[in-house]
């Protein structure tokens, strides 16, 4: 078993029946599990222990699954390599001494390593794909609204969907099954069918992508490792075999898509973990009769050096004087991200990338350096400005690393980017 897959270890069984009864499951560290404890990857939230279920959870438990613990993952989920968390890092299971990829690595690692059928991830800029590519499994990037987010710890509420891992393109959409469908709880959540008609997700992993319309992104494909694009295409040319055609096609916005997201995200981050002041939540600071002290005392101690840098960047982003400089800039480029995505999706059935454009780094390789683990999500951030739904499906290896590639199609499009990345299985 690989290293730090799982922050806590524990059995929930499920219902006696069910689509998933006698499959294992594991959770995500920032999704609430009632009476175990959701520690976020922090040491802030080390003895947390929420009093209910995300709806996802209870969702498992009502289709039989049984719950086996709760994975590693970077500190609130900010990171692309699960070397962030408070717990240590973890090993990939599938390059060993590699990283797992990030946020969601120790669930994706579970998989991967077989200590798990099954896992859910979240999806803030490619944490569930990042550690599917790395990984050589299938993850699950669900349109924004399709699963419920309550109970999920919030990072950047506006960005992060809750989704599935899997050994199979199939498996992971069984999962989706499970989790997809408005929430009461969740406001953001709707029915993915017009006429609200539920339809499997799983009946969709045929493989059949004769006539299929792929279009490949240029921007996509700039600066990735020589040996991730010569297996990407090589798996194209597999589906062109079966019928798929593709061609190149052109998003301009994504060349600023990063710079976009990153000041969104941190800005989110820097509101939401406002409430880490160990008075609410978190530890405490301890007591000397100075609030000031003692909330600045519990976030200096609880945060990990990533989870400070964010929410300071995220500060100074909303700060007087800054918002409209900073903030609604990259608002105004998520919009035109969005339409970009559009426009093209108008023209071709799904969009094709490699998820990373580099094989799994080794571990301690970024972590001098969190610009190049920034910029390691161009491929995967995009789709999340763009409230669009991927996947990332095993495309092959390059130097015995895994290599993943990332269908990306329109809104509630879950069904074709299944259809299509069941064809590479």
């Amino acid at each position: 078993m690989a290293e730090n897959i799982f922050i806590t270890e524990e059995t929930i069984e499920g219902a006696d029946d069910g689509p998933l009864a006698g499959r294992t499951v594991a959770i995500k560290d920032n999704i609430s599990t009632a009476d175990v404890r959701t520690t976020c990857g922090s040491a802030m939230l080390e003895e947390y222990v929420p009093p209910y279920d995300a709806t996802v959870v209870s969702r498992l438990k009502e289709a039989g699954a049984t719950i086996v613990g709760k994975a590693n993952m970077d500190e609130f989920g900010m990171g692309s390599t699960t070397e962030t968390s408070a717990f240590g890092s973890t090993d990939n299971p599938a390059a060993p001494g590699r990283v797992p990829g990030g946020s969601s690595g120790g669930s994706a690692a579970a998989v991967a390593a077989g200590e798990a059928d099954l896992a859910l991830g979240s999806d803030t800029g490619g944490s569930i794909r990042c550690p599917a590519a790395f990984c050589g499994v299938v993850g699950i990037k669900p349109t924004y609204g399709l699963v419920s987010r309550y109970g999920l710890v919030a990072y950047a509420n506006s960005l992060e969907q809750i989704g599935p891992f899997a050994d199979s393109v199939e498996d992971a959409a069984a999962l989706l099954d499970v989790i997809a469908g408005p929430d009461e709880r969740d406001a953001t959540t709707r029915e993915p069918e017009p006429n609200g008609e539920r339809t499997s997700y799983a009946e969709a992993a045929t493989g059949d992508v004769d006539g299929l319309s792929i279009g490949v992104p240029t921007e996509l494909l700039e600066g990735a490792d020589d040996g991730v694009l010569e297996t990407f295409w090589d798996a194209l040319e597999g589906l062109e075999d079966c019928g798929a055609a593709y061609h190149e096609v052109s998003l301009p916005s994504v060349e600023h898509a990063v710079e976009a997201y990153y000041v969104i995200a941190m800005s989110e981050a820097s509101s939401n973990l406002a409430r880490f002041d160990g008075v609410r939540y978190g530890n405490s600071g301890g007591y000397d009769g100075n609030w000031n002290e003692v909330f600045s005392a519990a976030r200096r101690e609880g945060f990990g050096d990533e989870v400070k840098r964010r929410i300071l960047l995220g500060t100074y982003a909303l700060s007087a004087g800054y918002h409209d400089k900073y903030y609604k800039k990259a608002q105004d480029a998520r919009a035109w991200v969005k339409q970009d995505f559009d426009r093209v999706l108008d023209e071709v059935d799904v969009l094709a990338s490699p998820t990373m454009p580099v094989p799994p780094f080794e571990l301690g390789e970024s972590l001098d350096d969190p610009l190049q683990m920034y910029l390691a999500d161009a491929n995967t951030v995009p789709v999340n400005l763009a409230d669009l739904p991927a996947i990332s499906v095993p495309a092959g290896e390059t130097d015995g690393l895994p290599v993943g590639l990332q269908f990306v199609g329109p809104a509630f499009g879950e069904r074709r980017l299944i259809e299509a990345a069941s064809a590479l299985d």
